[in-house]
């Protein structure tokens, strides 16, 4: 126990694997005692077979929650044993289901004792402790079904890393990053075009002198994102130039610098924030939707590679 107690709750997985090799071992020793030739990991095969419907491998698979490649070894297992057989499917010649046999069915009868006997064993322990395993194992199993264990812990490495991201504002000694991080992701999709060339190469005088910002993101030190607010008419501003490394994805960059745009605009009197992309940008788009934006038909774009437009209102 001092390996579970060092590691903690880290361990949850091969401290269960533990508690059920335990129980397997022990189970093993129960059939023993009342003299049931059974592998205690046939058991739930064994059992929905012992309801007396013929039932084919991917049925019991779905019964009891195990994968087909399993109960189709366990039905190996238990039809050289004796226990099971094979019968053809009257309905599809094709399938063959399973049914207990005679040894089968006889080893049911005798077993029922056994099952009075450890669930009343089973009631006994469950009193004696202070948790009840078997509600906590239900509701275990129904947070991971709502949410798996990666997706848990890639949350926690993304808002761990979120945390080490700090967002400056623009100088001139940046202006290789903010070019060379948009250049990488335009060129990834697109191409570059005139207009491009110019606010990345010139960005104080296309931007910032213009009434715009840029910000940058660094993590560890180092630039791998970026966004620019750029003035427009009737107290408008355009959220544009947003690019992430892709060495850096998977780390909220985007969301951040959305966020830091949005409350730049406000600083800066605008009333609406508006943008550009195109349709192909899934990950960008659902990321605009999250950020408050909305889909509108905007006037026309100096980009070829713009095919949806968008506003949110400040």
């Amino acid at each position: 126990m001092e390996f579970y107690d060092k590691v903690g709750k880290m361990a949850l997985g091969s401290r269960l694997r533990r508690l059920s090799e335990m129980l397997t071992e022990q189970a093993g020793e129960v059939y023993s005692m009342y003299a049931i030739e059974m592998n205690p990991k046939w058991f739930p095969v064994f059992y929905v077979l012992a309801e007396g419907e013929d039932k084919s491998i991917m049925r019991i698979a779905q019964e009891i929650s195990h994968s087909h490649p399993s109960v189709s070894t366990i039905i190996k297992e238990m039809v050289k044993h004796g226990l099971a057989m094979e019968v053809a499917n009257k309905a599809d010649a094709r399938k063959n289901y399973i049914r207990l046999t005679d040894k089968g069915r006889e080893i049911n009868k005798r077993i029922q004792v056994q099952y009075t006997d450890v669930n009343t064993a089973v009631e006994t322990a469950l009193k004696e402790t202070q948790y009840d395993i078997w509600k906590a194992i239900a509701e275990w199993e129904h947070l991971l079904d709502q949410k798996s264990l990666f997706n848990r812990v890639k949350d926690a490495k993304k808002n761990r890393e979120s945390a080490q991201i700090k967002v400056i504002d623009y100088t001139q000694q940046y202006q290789p990053a903010f070019k060379q991080l948009n250049e990488e992701w335009i060129t990834q999709y697109f191409k570059m075009e005139a207009t491009d060339y110019k606010s990345l190469d010139h960005p104080d005088e296309y931007i910032i002198d213009k009434g715009g910002h840029i910000f940058i993101a660094l993590y560890n030190g180092e630039a791998v994102g970026t966004c620019a607010l750029i003035k427009m008419e009737d107290n408008t501003y355009e959220l544009a130039k947003m690019a992430v490394s892709p060495k850096a994805k998977g780390k909220g960059i985007g969301f951040i610098l959305g966020q830091a745009c949005i409350i730049k605009a406000k600083e800066l009197g605008a009333q609406k924030l508006y943008l550009e992309s195109n349709t192909i940008l899934k990950p960008a788009i659902n990321l605009y939707y999250k950020l408050g934006f909305k889909k509108v038909t905007g006037v026309p774009s100096p980009y070829e590679r713009c095919n949806i437009q968008m506003i949110r209102d400040l």
